[in-house]
């Protein structure tokens, strides 16, 4: 074989070479990652893999703008604003119908644990909107009689109230529902690998970038330490979320702190040993409620509720006896829990 043959065979040899491992690689998948903010300044991230890199954030962005004009209490004109002003709305988007219907499920399954009519609570222990009367047992039994689910009634076009202070507050469900909003429309364009976070809450399905399923910490129940990890859990198409009071909360002028959770049924911040309670469940809206519950329930009420579900899971992270921190996973989570030991 004379050497100009062999040449053009050498050249041809890698320009194949080359030609596979170029379309190897634009066959592989590839990480789109977007960051942005709603509900005011709450901070969202989101990973999907694509092959073609495409990029969904202003499509994402006008969803969310959307969601927070039907349910954001800091949009004056929001359906929800509308409701709480006039107690009534006819309905213009899907979401608020979405969420009458989750909230009425898990109100009694907690038996009105999780309520969201506790917003006049909220906003007067200083958690939301409107005067703070701090610990003043008269006019919190005065707000427990316009706190209760059944006090509203709704349909796929509208929701009213006879009782004008009746007021809707979806902050312990809506982080949730919209990351499932956000979720389920990158589901119907196609994407199968895809983890959406919203202020701290998560739905992942799939695997990232590195072939794995998605891993997400859980975080110390400690004011103190800012993104700190206890454990970390494998999340395969759940919904995680985590509520508690160690970040949230506010110091009367007598110098006692009371936490952001609300008892519906007492009317009064909820003081437990349990310090953050995560909840994993079909999709994050109900994990997010669920997790509000466990958080006015308590560290063995909420366990009872989690055994009694198969459809929850839980971390429960709680003080012992001796002031020391422990965990408790539902028998269920064990198997998916990637422990700080193990490392």
């Amino acid at each position: 074989m004379d050497r100009n043959r062999r040449s053009r065979i050498y050249l041809l040899a890698l320009v194949l070479v080359i030609f596979i491992v170029y379309t190897y690689r634009e066959n592989q998948p590839k990480e789109v990652y977007l960051q942005g903010t709603t509900m005011g300044v709450i901070p969202y991230n989101i990973k999907y893999l694509d092959k073609k890199q495409r990029n969904f954030k202003k499509q994402i962005d006008s969803l969310l703008v959307d969601f927070n004009q039907s349910l954001s209490t800091y949009v004056a004109d929001s359906e929800i604003s509308i409701f709480n002003q006039n107690g009534q709305v006819e309905f213009e988007y899907p979401y608020f119908f979405e969420v009458l219907e989750a909230s009425k499920v898990v109100y009694e399954n907690t038996n009105g644990a999780f309520d969201p009519t506790v917003g006049p609570l909220v906003d007067a222990w200083g958690f939301g909107e409107g005067e703070i009367i701090g610990p003043d047992s008269l006019q919190v039994d005065s707000l427990l009689n316009y706190v209760g689910f059944h006090k509203i009634a709704f349909s796929r076009e509208e929701v009213s109230t006879s009782q004008a202070s009746v007021k809707l507050n979806f902050s312990a469900i809506a982080k949730g529902q919209a990351i499932d909003v956000v979720f389920d429309y990158l589901r119907t364009q196609g994407f199968e690998d895809i983890m959406v976070e919203i202020g701290g809450e998560v739905r992942a399905i799939g695997e990232n970038l590195e072939g794995d399923t998605w891993t997400i910490g859980i975080e110390v129940p400690d004011e103190r330490r800012i993104g700190g990890l206890f454990d970390a859990v494998y999340l395969d198409n759940k919904g995680m979320a985590t509520s508690g009071n160690y970040r949230n909360f506010r110091v009367l002028d007598d110098g006692r702190k009371v936490a952001h959770t609300i008892n519906p049924n007492t009317g009064y911040p909820q003081l437990q040993t349990l310090l953050s309670a995560t909840v994993i469940a079909s999709d994050c809206m109900y994990a997010d409620a669920y997790a509000t519950a466990c958080m006015v329930l308590g560290l063995e009420k909420g366990k009872a509720l989690i055994e009694s579900d198969d459809s929850l899971e839980c971390y429960f992270i709680y003080t012992n006896a001796d002031g020391e921190m422990e965990t408790y996973i539902s028998a269920g989570l064990e198997e998916i829990v990637v422990s700080r030991d193990a490392e």
